[in-house]
């Protein structure tokens, strides 16, 4: 079973690997008998994804991504180990996703010359307060 995440761009479900494990607060005593939370380790440079989707992912300051470019997310909301699996495979799809996105540069703009003469006038002003702040002198 394949995994859509955008057009063109399909995650084979072989490349995750999901581990059932015990979830971890409170929960009475279902928490310490049923395994329910799941952790999803992702490794980015096996993946069958494009190029830019990799570099995405790696370039990103995450401190789910180890060196060794493995993503490792633990979902334990649910109750249920399918409800967790549902949402591990869900904030995946939503990492790359993400990580695909191409940040379009930044175009440098001018202030407009009535925004320069409003924040000098305002500068001025404020200077003109300040002076008046100061001690007076009675002779």
């Amino acid at each position: 079973m394949d995994i859509f995440i955008a057009d063109g761009v399909y995650l084979s479900s072989n490349s995750i690997d999901l581990q059932a494990m015990r979830a971890q607060g409170a929960g009475g005593q279902n928490v310490n008998k049923v395994s329910s939370a799941i952790h999803l380790r992702f490794n980015i440079h096996a993946s069958n994804l494009p190029f830019r989707y990799k570099q995405g992912l790696l370039k990103r300051k995450d401190s789910r991504i180890t060196e060794d470019g493995i993503l490792v997310l633990k979902a334990q909301n649910h109750r249920t180990q399918e409800a967790n699996k549902r949402d591990a495979i869900e904030r995946l799809v939503s990492l790359i996703r993400a990580a695909g996105v191409v940040q379009l540069p930044r175009k440098s703009t001018r202030p407009t010359r009535s925004s320069v003469r409003k924040r000098l006038n305002s500068k001025a002003k404020h200077g003109i307060m300040k002076q008046l702040r100061g001690k007076i002198d009675l002779e």
